[in-house]
């Protein structure tokens, strides 16, 4: 029997009990098209290329990953649900850590 637990909580999930409910969250580097000029086509970028191909080579590749595109998939129970809904980003929780410090 397959079983699940819920993300938040840690209580055992049961495909064929409970209800429980996936979050997909899926994060990726924001794209603006630039306006491209003439003169952009003219300059020569080589030696910017090589440098950034330099400090790519240098780089951890899953955090080159992280930088462009990532995914997170979450169980939930009923209770956790409704708490993520409420505050999807945790800004309540924030605000009361760092009001908490004072």
């Amino acid at each position: 029997m397959i079983h699940f637990t819920c993300d938040m909580c840690g209580k055992t999930l049961l495909a064929d009990e409970d209800t429980r409910y996936v979050v997909k969250v899926e994060v990726y580097a924001a794209y603006d098209p630039m306006e491209l000029t003439s003169k952009d086509l003219e300059d020569d970028r080589t030696d910017e290329i090589h440098d950034l191909l330099d400090e790519m080579a240098d780089a951890d590749p899953e955090h080159l990953e992280d930088q462009v595109y990532k995914v997170f998939r979450f169980d939930l129970c009923p209770e956790c649900h409704a708490s993520y809904l409420t505050d999807p980003l945790g800004r309540a929780t924030r605000l009361r850590a760092r009001f908490g410090q004072n």
